[in-house]
């Protein structure tokens, strides 16, 4: 892939992983509730599912979940039943139930950020029509598995750094602790979010 076409596409996914939605939702409730460790697994986990899918979507599988209403269908209420879970399970989170530590922040041993962040990736078949959209911009049709795999690289790693960079920003200094006092208000407001897009991946 030349050089400018890869600057592009670099463009191209810092915007979309600059696009605030669920991931970022997640993001900041994992890491005020579970720690800058939970933030930081749930980042990496996060970039991991959307480089999986991308690499999907390289190989021309992403095309038959696109194609296939039943797959897509299947994927998509998958993931709207994942945000109810988790939304529903913010809403009900009561703020004396997490302990707060000096050093690693607000500790909620029910959080799984490994599990959360790809799953609400993975979770997504809207990124396989984004992908084909994308990759049809700059994979040529005889492309090999080198260029492929520098594209599915690109995707995983830009969306990873900019979660990372939320989860490191949020677990230190003064907005740690303006969350903390208010991390019950924080997780209602993202449970109602979480909610909201949960309904509106099912009626769309």
């Amino acid at each position: 892939m030349e050089f400018h076409l890869w600057l592009s596409l670099v463009a191209i996914c810092i915007l979309g992983a600059l696009s605030p939605g669920p991931s970022l939702a997640l993001v900041i409730k994992n890491t005020l509730n579970g720690g800058a460790y939970q933030g930081y697994a749930t980042a990496i986990s996060h970039g991991f599912g959307v480089a999986l899918y991308a690499a999907i979507t390289a190989t021309g599988i992403g095309l038959l979940i696109v194609q296939s209403p039943m797959i897509f269908s299947t994927i998509k209420y998958a993931g709207a039943a994942f945000l109810l879970y988790l939304g529903i399970k913010a809403l009900m989170s009561k703020q004396q139930n997490i302990q707060f530590d000096q050093k690693s922040g607000a500790i909620d041993p029910t959080i799984n950020g490994w599990r959360d962040g790809f799953l609400i990736a993975f979770l997504n078949p809207k990124l396989a029509i984004f992908f084909l959209a994308l990759f049809s911009q700059f994979v040529e049709p005889d492309a090999g598995w080198q260029q492929k795999g520098v594209m599915t690289a690109t995707v995983g790693i830009i969306d990873m750094l900019w979660y990372v960079i939320i989860a490191f920003t949020l677990s230190r200094g003064p907005i740690l602790e303006k969350l903390k006092k208010h991390s019950h208000v924080v997780d209602k407001v993202t449970g109602s979010f979480l909610i909201l897009l949960a309904a509106r991946v099912v009626l769309n």
